[in-house]
C-alpha cells in the first residue's frame, strides 16, 4: 500500500481579501481521508501569473494528487485554464463535447450562449474534460509522471458533484491508497503539557503505523490516533487495544470520545447514577444552564437554575447570608459554597453547582483579578470548592468556567463511584 499524498490549492484574490470563506477545503480533506488519501498541504493564491505556476510546481513536488478550485471563470481575471495549459505545455482548442454540454445548459435553462460563455468550452488539449452538471464551468484531469492535476470550479455545489460522481472515483482507480483510520480521546481538567508528560511512556511505545496528535481546546484536549494500513477493521481493533493500554495512565481525565460533548458526558453520569442537578450562576450567566440543557433528555436530571447576578438577589432569591457577602464578597469561597448548598436546598436537587467570578473587562481587585473565578459542588454529605484563574476574557472565562464545574460534576460522581465501590 502507499501513503498517498494530495495538495488542495484555492485560487482567487476575494479569499485572500477575506470576502468569503474557503470551505471547499475543509469538506475536500475530510472526503479525501475516507479514500485513504493524505491532505499534506492547503495552500490559497491570489489571481496572479507568476504565483500560480509557482504553487503549481511547488505542489507537484510535495503531493501525488493536486486539486484546484478556483478561477475558471470565462472573464480575463480567471486566469486558472490558461496557465495550467501553459503549464503542461499545451494549446488552448475548443471541446466539442464541453461545447455541446455548454449549450446544452443554457438551452434548457432559456439562455442564449454567449460568445463569452462560449470561451468555457475551450480546454487545454492535454486535459481530460470533466463535465459540469451544475455548472457552466467545465473541470480539467491533468495526468503527467504519476501525478495527477484536478482542476474544479470554486462554486462549493459544482465542486462537490464533481468530487463524489468523477473525481474521486477515479482517483480510487488511478491511485492504490492505504487505509487512513482515526479515532479521537476526549480529556478535561489536565493541560496538554501535563498530560503529555503523563502518558509519554504510551506514547512511546505506540507502534511505528500509529501517530498521536495533541489537540487542546478550552479546558479539554483531544488525543487523536491516526492508523496507517491495509484493513480498516483490523485498525480498529489495534486502535482499541492501544486506548485500553492508554486508559492505564489517564483514565480519570477520558470522558469520551470522537464527536462525544462534556455536557453529554456528565449527564449520562447523572442518568446512570439517579441523581438531579441544580445550578446557581453568577459570573456564567446562565451559559452553563446552556450547555446541560443542550443534552436531549437533560430533563431527567436537570431541576433548573438560579441566576443571581445582583448581591440582592444572591440574598432574596438564593439565601446567601448579607453577612457573608459583606465580609468576604461575592467572588469567595464562603459565598460559593452557600450558593452551591443553597441552590441544592431550593430546588430539591441532588446536586448543587455554583459559580461566582469576575469574568471581566470591568470588576477587578488588587487580590481578585480579572479571570478570578470560585466554582463550587454540594452533595448534602459534602461540599467541594475550586478557585480558577483564567484569563483577561469576558467570553473565553465565561464558557472556561462552565466547563470547569462540569468537570467538577464528573470528578464528584468518579469519586462517589469509587467510595460505593
Amino acid at each position: 500500500m502507499a501513503n498517498t499524498k494530495a495538495e488542495l490549492l484555492t485560487i482567487g484574490d476575494e479569499i485572500l481579501f477575506g470576502q468569503i470563506t474557503d470551505t471547499n477545503s475543509q469538506w475536500m480533506s475530510k472526503e479525501l481521508d475516507k479514500v485513504g488519501i493524505r491532505v499534506v498541504r492547503k495552500t490559497t493564491v491570489g489571481d496572479i501569473r507568476e504565483d500560480m505556476l509557482a504553487a503549481f510546481k511547488e505542489a507537484e513536488q510535495r503531493a501525488d494528487i493536486i486539486l484546484i478550485t478556483g478561477g475558471l471563470g470565462p472573464t480575463n481575471d480567471d486566469l486558472t485554464k490558461p496557465l495550467l495549459a501553459e503549464y503542461f505545455g499545451c494549446k488552448v482548442e475548443m471541446h466539442e463535447e464541453a461545447l455541446t454540454d455548454l449549450t446544452e445548459f443554457f438551452k434548457n435553462r432559456g439562455f442564449e450562449l454567449t460568445p463569452v460563455n462560449r470561451r468555457q468550452a475551450e480546454l487545454p488539449v492535454c486535459c481530460e474534460y470533466v463535465k459540469n452538471l451544475l455548472g457552466t464551468a467545465p473541470g480539467m484531469w491533468f495526468a503527467k509522471n504519476g501525478k495527477v492535476f484536478v482542476s474544479m470550479p470554486g462554486v462549493p455545489h459544482e465542486m462537490k458533484r464533481m468530487m463524489t460522481e468523477y473525481v474521486i472515483p477515479k482517483l480510487q482507480r488511478t491511485f492504490k491508497t492505504d487505509v487512513i483510520f482515526h479515532k479521537v480521546i476526549k480529556t478535561i481538567g489536565v493541560g496538554e503539557s501535563w498530560l503529555a508528560d503523563e502518558i509519554k511512556d504510551w506514547e512511546n511505545a505506540l507502534p511505528s503505523h500509529i501517530k498521536l496528535a495533541y489537540l487542546p481546546s478550552l479546558g479539554q484536549v483531544r488525543l487523536r490516533l491516526t492508523a496507517l494500513g491495509g484493513n480498516r477493521e483490523n485498525l480498529r481493533k489495534e486502535v482499541d487495544a492501544q486506548i485500553e493500554e492508554l486508559k492505564k495512565y489517564a483514565f480519570k481525565y477520558i470522558y469520551g470520545y470522537d464527536n462525544d460533548k462534556i455536557a453529554e458526558a456528565v449527564g449520562a453520569m447523572l442518568k446512570e447514577h439517579k441523581k438531579t442537578l441544580a445550578i446557581a450562576e453568577s459570573c456564567t450567566g446562565g451559559y452553563l444552564s446552556h450547555l446541560v440543557t443542550t443534552v436531549p433528555g437533560s430533563s431527567a436530571y436537570y431541576m433548573g437554575s438560579v441566576i443571581p447576578y445582583q448581591y440582592e438577589l444572591k440574598v432574596s432569591q438564593l439565601g446567601v447570608k448579607q453577612e457573608t457577602l459583606d465580609k468576604f464578597g461575592a467572588v469567595s469561597e464562603e459565598t460559593i459554597t452557600e450558593m452551591a448548598n443553597n441552590v441544592r436546598k431550593t430546588l430539591n436537587a441532588d446536586i448543587g453547582v455554583a459559580t461566582s467570578g469576575i469574568a471581566g473587562p470591568d470588576g477587578a481587585t488588587e487580590d481578585k483579578p480579572v479571570g478570578t473565578v470560585w466554582i463550587a459542588i454540594a452533595d448534602g454529605k459534602q461540599t467541594t470548592t475550586k478557585k480558577l484563574q483564567l484569563w483577561k476574557d469576558r467570553e473565553v472565562n465565561i464558557k472556561a468556567a462552565s466547563i470547569a464545574v462540569l468537570n467538577l460534576i464528573r470528578i464528584t460522581l468518579l469519586k462517589s463511584i469509587e467510595i460505593n465501590n
